[in-house]
Formats: structure tokens, C-alpha cells, sequence
């Protein structure tokens, strides 16, 4: 949900905007991560997105990692922050990443800190990340933190691309059966009904069945229409609020194939995450609230928050997870065994590793799978439409004398 804050920084500073959080608590604590004093926070009902944020520019996820090494490069040679910004917004090649720059370093000439100036950009720069730069900036390792960033983000758009590629070839071939149909339907079938009848002949069954559904689309296709976008409408509106959101998210978890996909590839993301944060020397709490304020998927998050409610406990970490079924057995030993040795951030890394191996194959299986079968479905499909359209023709060879 989107809330519209009022608050102020430590230099007592005014400072508003918009902030996306799942809940009016977890929108507090992101803004005090980064260092704002919360006035007032409102949240905004409608649910419809503005025509502004409908069409915001999103800066490519390759332009961020080159941002962030770049970046890194720079200031590892000794160039200041600012100089350094400027040089990068003069040669990038992304519009909106070149206008956030732009502000970011109109902040930074204000007397802003780099962490805060990123964060009034959170369509650019996430919460997580921003969290990250301020972090660097305390601790004087900025440049580590913006390369262990760059290297955090090209592995979860990698997982990301992995999973569109493994869709890709259905699309296409289900795109082709649907052209294919639509030129026989639409060019092939009238000419030979039309001589058909003329010869006074009855149409084979298959070519009955085709015509009886083209006619009931013909007369009730519009009511079909409407009613499928009205249940889309409707289908949409509910995802957008918590509740849908997390039925969509549960649903999807649940799906044959895919849900196991999701759900490892979601929690390679988590280990992820909260390895990063915990290296980079953040309190276990916080590390928490940030990562479950990165997660995706609110079936995830909402386990995360039972987590992290055990281990303000006094549970640790690999308890509370056991007793939640997201969290699968890998995940949960490892996390026992990183806490009894201290090496937690390095148990998570292996987890992520294998998860991420895991989803590889699972992605490779499927891929393997859809193949065959949209090939089997479209040649069944052409091979209907084929019959519908070729039997008449030698049906009617018979009834010429």
C-alpha cells in the first residue's frame, strides 16, 4: 500500500513524499531506517494507480549494475561523491537514471547525505538499497557496499530472466497456433461452406463442431467479452488490496511445477538478502524488517514477520523458521548451523547457492516439459482445424456428377 508521509531529518529538515510499505507500521520503520522523523502518514485508498505512476519510467536492472560498479570504480580512485555522480549522469544513457542523478546530486549540494538523497527516488533506488548506502556511509566501506550491490542485483535479475526465458517459446508458439487458426477460420472455411451447401451435402462432424462454436461465439461472444473483462476488473482490483495480494501470492505457491519454482527461487532472494545485510553489519531486528519489506511474495513476508516475532523472543532464527512450512529443511539447518558457529551470513550464501541451482534445473525441466506439450497441443489444435477444413472438400469431390 502507498502512504503519503510529512516528516523531518536529524538537521530538522522538512521532508515529504510517497512511500510504498505492506503496512502503516513497516512505512514508520522503512522511513526510520533512512533517518526520517514521521509527522504525519496517510495512506492513499484509491485503487486505481495514477496516470504518473502508470507511465514512470523504470530504470533498466543492467543500467543499476553498471551504475553501482561504476560508481564504486570512481570513488575507489579517490573522485568525490559529487564529481563522481555527475560524471556517471553525463554518460548514461538511461532518461530517468540520468534525471535522478541529476537530483541526487542537487540534494547532495544541499548538505544531504547520498543514503537520503537516493531514498526520495525509491522507483530507482529500493529501500534496501538505499539502507545499504547509508550503511556504507557510516561504516566508510561505500565502495564494498556498492560492489557487493551490483553484485546482489545482477544475480536477481539473472533468476528474474531465467524464468521469463523459460516462457518465452509457449508465448510464440501459442501466438502461431492462434495466427494459423484465424487464417484458416477466417479464409479457408467460408468459401468451402458456401459450395458445400450449394451441393446439397451434410458437412462432416468435425466441421459441424467448429461451425456450432463459431456460431455460439458469433451470437454470445460480446457477453463472453464483457464478462471476462468484468471478472479480470474485478480479479484485479482484489490483488491490489493486502488480502488479494496474499491469495495470489498463496495461490501461485500452490501451483504444480511452478509453485515449487517460486518458492525457492523466492527464498534464494531472502538468503540473499539477509546475508548482504547482516555482512554489512546491520542488527539482526533490522535486518529482518528490511528484508521482509524487500520480499516479493506476502506469503514469504508474512512468514519473515513470524520470524522475526520469535526471534525478538529470544527463539533465534532457525526455530521460528521450523515451525512455518515456507521455510524448506535446507534453509532451516543451515540457519541452525550458522548460528551455533557465527558464520551466519556464509550458511546463507551456500543456502541461496543451492536454491538457486535448484531453480536452474527446475527452470531447464520445465522448459523441457512446455515444449513438447504446446507442440502435441497446437498440432492436435491445426490438426482439428485441418480436418474441419479439408473434409468438405473431398466430401464434395463425391456429390459433383
Amino acid at each position: 500500500m502507498d502512504y503519503n508521509y510529512l516528516g523531518y531529518t536529524g538537521d530538522r529538515q522538512i521532508v515529504k513524499g510517497k512511500v510504498s510499505a505492506a503496512d502503516e507500521r513497516a512505512a514508520i520503520d522503512m522511513l526510520s531506517n533512512i533517518g526520517y522523523r514521521v509527522v504525519s502518514l496517510k495512506a492513499i485508498t484509491t485503487p486505481f494507480p495514477s496516470l504518473g505512476k502508470l507511465f514512470q519510467s523504470k530504470v533498466k536492472t543492467s543500467e543499476m549494475v553498471t551504475f553501482s560498479r561504476q560508481l564504486a570504480l570512481l570513488l575507489e580512485s579517490g573522485v568525490g561523491i559529487i564529481q563522481a555522480l555527475e560524471l556517471l549522469e553525463s554518460q548514461a544513457t538511461d532518461r530517468g537514471l540520468k534525471t535522478v542523478l541529476v537530483g541526487v546530486v542537487n540534494d547532495l549540494r544541499g548538505g544531504k547525505s547520498l543514503s537520503l538523497s537516493m531514498a526520495q527516488y525509491p522507483q530507482v533506488f529500493p529501500k534496501l538499497y538505499c539502507k545499504m548506502i547509508s550503511v556504507g556511509e557510516q561504516t566508510g566501506s561505500l565502495e564494498t557496499v556498492l560492489k557487493n550491490l551490483a553484485s546482489y542485483t545482477e544475480r536477481q535479475a539473472t533468476s528474474v530472466a531465467k524464468i521469463k526465458q523459460a516462457m518465452l517459446y509457449p508465448v510464440i508458439v501459442l501466438c502461431l497456433a492462434l495466427g494459423v487458426g484465424g487464417v484458416m477460420l477466417t479464409f479457408l472455411l467460408p468459401p468451402l461452406i458456401d459450395m458445400f451447401n450449394r451441393l446439397g451435402g451434410t458437412l462432416p462432424l468435425p466441421t459441424r463442431m467448429l461451425l456450432a462454436t463459431m456460431n455460439f461465439l458469433e451470437s454470445y461472444g460480446l457477453f463472453l467479452l464483457v464478462g471476462i473483462i468484468a471478472l479480470a476488473i474485478i480479479g484485479f482490483l482484489y490483488a491490489r488490496t493486502p488480502n488479494g495480494r496474499y491469495t495470489v501470492d498463496k495461490l501461485v505457491l500452490r501451483m504444480p511445477l511452478i509453485g515449487r519454482l517460486m518458492q525457492i527461487t523466492e527464498l534464494a532472494r531472502t538468503c540473499r538478502s539477509l546475508s548482504l545485510l547482516f555482512r554489512a553489519g546491520l542488527p539482526l531486528p533490522e535486518v529482518m524488517t528490511l528484508t521482509t519489506q524487500a520480499t516479493g511474495n506476502r506469503v514469504v513476508a508474512r512468514a519473515l514477520s513470524t520470524v522475526e516475532q520469535g526471534m525478538l523472543r529470544g527463539q533465534g532464527l532457525a526455530r521460528p523458521m521450523g515451525n512455518n512450512n515456507v521455510f524448506l529443511p535446507l534453509m532451516v539447518e543451515m540457519t541452525k548451523v550458522g548460528e551455533e558457529t557465527g558464520n551466519l551470513d556464509d550458511s546463507l550464501v551456500i543456502v541461496a547457492e543451492n536454491y538457486e541451482i535448484e531453480a536452474d534445473r527446475r527452470t531447464q525441466t520445465l522448459l523441457s516439459l512446455i515444449e513438447p506439450a504446446m507442440t502435441i497441443a497446437m498440432g492436435l489444435g491445426v490438426g482439428f482445424l485441418a480436418l474441419s477444413v479439408f473434409m468438405p472438400i473431398y466430401s464434395s469431390l463425391s456429390l459433383i456428377k
